[in-house]
C-alpha cells in the first residue's frame, strides 16, 4: 500500500519538527532543446543592410493591443557617438492613418534609440514587442545575463514581476505565417496563470511569431503583445517607401487641426444609466476630411472613479433621423464585429467623413464580456452631437428656430437690452441650438459692448435679408473678441435629439 503524502508529512514532523520543503525543481522550469551544431541566437542577430521586414502587430500600451502594420528597411550604417547603430527608414499603417519616418536601431540589442517623432508611440511599441527578448539574449559578449543564448539552455532568464517565472526554449515547431513556413523554437513563460509565446528562427533576426499575456493576479489576463510576419525580403536596394506620403506630409490635412490634446470631454451615463461614459475628443471643432480622436472612460455607474473591464462597443455615426443601419461603424471600419476595451479605457483615431452639419456620435455599449462571448449585460448607449465643419470654418448646422429671429429682432430695434441678447446667444449655444464651428474665445472681459454693426445684421437676419450663416459669422466675431463667452458647459451638452431608435 502506498504510504500517502499527509502520512509522510506527519512522520516527517515527528521526526525532524518540521514539513519537508518541496522539491527545487518545483521553483525552477528546465527547459532547452537540441538542435543541430547547438547555435547561439540573439535578437538582431545577422540583421543587414537591405534586409525588409513587415508586421502585423499589437501592444496593450498602445490602445489596449489595437492591431497596426509596422514596415521596416534596413537603409545601412549610422554612427551616434561612438556607437554603431543600424538607420531604418519605418512605415506604420495604423487604420486611416499612414505615418512614415526614420528609426535607429542598435546593432548589439536592436532596440530602437531614435528616430521621427511622429513615430514614438510605435517605437515603444516594437521595442517592448518584436525585440522584447533583446533583454535576456542580445550580441553583448559579458557573460552572465547578457549575451547570445543556447536554446539547449534550461533557462534564458526570469521574468522581473512577482509570480514571474522563467523564459526558457520550449519546444521545437513548424510555423506558418503570412510571410512563409519556418522551423522555429518556441520560447514560453508563464504569467499570471497564462503561457507567453514567441516563436524564433535559428539565424534569423527577429521572431516571426508571438502572443503573450500581460500579468494579473485574477481574472483572464488579456494580451500584452502580439505580432505576426507577414513579408520578408532581403538586399532591397532601393527604398520601397517612395511613393508613399506619410499623413504628416499630406497636402490634403495641411489645414487640420491638432488632435493633440484632448481639452473637450462629456461626461454622463448612457440612456437607460447601465453605465456612465466619460469621453474626451479633439479638436473641439471637428473638420471634415481631418483626423479627430476620442478617449473612452467606461465607467461603473455606481462609482464614477471604477473603471469597467471587457467592454464590447462600438462608435457609429447616424442620420438625422437617428435610423439603422449607420452612416459609419468605426468597428466596421476596423474589420471588426465590436471594438473591445479589456481596462475600460480605449482611444480611437479617425478621419471625419461627415458634411458640414451636426453629426450624431454614438457611443453604442453592447455589454461586458471576454472576446467572443455574447455579452449578458443589457444594451446601451450615449449620443454625442458634435457640429462639423469644413476646412474653411463654413458649417451648414444654422437651422435656428424663428422664434430666435424675433428676439433678435426685438434687440435690434431696441426692445431687449444688450445684455439679454447676450444671454440668449450663449444660452442657445449652450444648448447647442447654434452650432460655432471652430471659433477660438478672446481674451476680452465679456463686458457685452457689442458693436452696431452686429445690431444692424441681427436686424437683417431678423426680416430675412441676410442669411443663418451670416449672422452665425458675427456671433463668431464676437466670440473671437472675447464679448461673449461661452462656459465650459457648453462644451459638455448634447442636443435633445430622439433617439428611441436604439430601444
Amino acid at each position: 500500500m502506498k504510504t500517502s503524502f499527509l502520512a509522510l508529512s506527519l512522520i516527517a514532523i515527528l521526526i525532524f519538527g518540521t514539513i519537508p520543503l518541496p522539491h527545487a525543481a518545483a521553483q525552477f522550469q528546465a527547459g532547452g532543446v537540441s538542435l543541430p551544431g547547438d547555435p547561439l541566437w540573439y535578437a538582431g542577430i545577422g540583421l543587414k543592410q537591405g534586409d525588409f521586414f513587415r508586421y502585423s502587430m499589437c501592444h496593450v500600451d498602445y490602445k489596449e493591443c489595437t492591431e497596426f502594420e509596422m514596415d521596416i528597411w534596413i537603409k545601412g550604417d549610422k554612427k551616434t557617438g561612438t556607437e554603431d547603430k543600424w538607420l531604418t527608414e519605418v512605415v506604420v499603417y495604423d487604420g486611416n492613418k499612414v505615418i512614415k519616418g526614420e528609426m535607429d536601431l542598435g546593432k548589439l540589442a536592436p532596440e530602437p534609440s531614435g528616430g521621427s517623432t511622429d513615430l514614438s508611440v510605435y517605437r515603444g511599441a516594437f521595442k517592448s514587442s518584436i525585440v522584447w527578448l533583446s533583454a535576456f539574449a542580445n550580441g553583448y559578449y559579458e557573460g552572465g545575463d547578457k549575451g547570445p543564448k543556447k536554446f539547449s539552455a534550461k533557462s534564458w532568464g526570469k521574468i522581473g514581476n512577482i509570480g514571474g517565472e522563467q523564459i526558457i526554449p520550449t519546444a521545437i515547431e513548424k510555423v506558418t505565417v503570412k510571410a512563409g513556413t519556418y522551423d522555429t523554437v518556441l520560447i514560453s513563460w508563464k504569467t499570471g496563470g497564462a503561457t507567453s509565446k514567441v516563436w524564433v528562427v535559428d539565424g534569423f533576426p527577429f521572431p516571426v511569431k508571438a502572443h503573450t499575456y500581460t500579468h494579473v493576479s485574477s481574472g483572464i489576463p488579456p494580451s500584452e503583445y502580439e505580432f505576426e510576419l507577414l513579408e520578408y525580403k532581403e538586399n532591397v536596394k532601393q527604398s520601397p517607401f517612395t511613393d508613399i506620403i506619410s499623413d504628416v506630409d499630406n497636402p490634403e490635412l495641411k489645414n487640420c487641426p491638432k488632435t493633440d490634446s484632448l481639452t473637450n470631454s462629456i461626461k454622463r451615463p448612457t440612456k437607460n444609466f447601465s453605465y456612465q461614459i466619460h469621453a474626451y475628443y479633439s479638436p473641439e471643432y471637428p473638420v471634415q476630411g481631418c483626423p479627430m480622436k476620442w478617449q473612452f472612460n467606461f465607467l461603473s455607474k455606481y462609482h464614477d472613479t471604477e473603471f469597467l473591464n471587457q467592454v464590447q462597443y462600438d462608435l457609429i455615426v447616424v442620420d438625422d433621423k437617428f435610423t439603422l443601419p449607420p452612416l459609419r461603424s468605426i468597428a466596421q471600419d476596423q474589420g471588426y464585429e465590436y471594438l473591445y476595451s479589456p481596462s475600460g479605457l480605449s482611444t480611437i483615431d479617425m478621419i471625419v467623413q461627415q458634411p458640414p452639419g451636426t453629426a450624431h456620435f454614438v457611443v453604442y455599449v453592447y455589454g461586458l464580456a471576454p472576446q467572443g462571448i455574447v455579452p449578458s449585460n443589457p444594451l446601451d448607449y450615449l449620443v454625442i452631437d458634435l457640429p462639423i465643419s469644413d476646412k474653411d470654418g463654413n458649417s451648414n448646422t444654422q437651422n435656428i428656430p424663428s422664434w430666435i429671429k424675433k428676439n433678435a429682432g426685438w434687440w435690434a430695434d431696441g426692445s431687449i437690452d444688450d445684455n439679454s441678447f447676450v444671454q440668449g446667444i450663449q444660452f442657445l449655444i449652450k444648448e447647442r441650438i447654434i452650432q460655432i464651428p471652430q471659433t477660438a474665445q478672446g481674451s476680452g472681459t465679456g463686458s457685452n459692448q457689442i458693436p452696431d454693426w452686429i445690431k444692424k445684421n441681427a436686424g437683417w437676419w431678423a426680416d430675412g435679408s441676410i442669411d443663418d450663416n451670416s449672422f452665425v459669422q458675427g456671433i463668431q466675431y464676437l466670440i473671437k473678441e472675447g464679448i461673449i463667452k461661452i462656459p465650459q458647459a457648453a462644451q459638455d451638452s448634447e442636443s435633445g435629439s430622439s433617439d428611441s431608435w436604439l430601444g
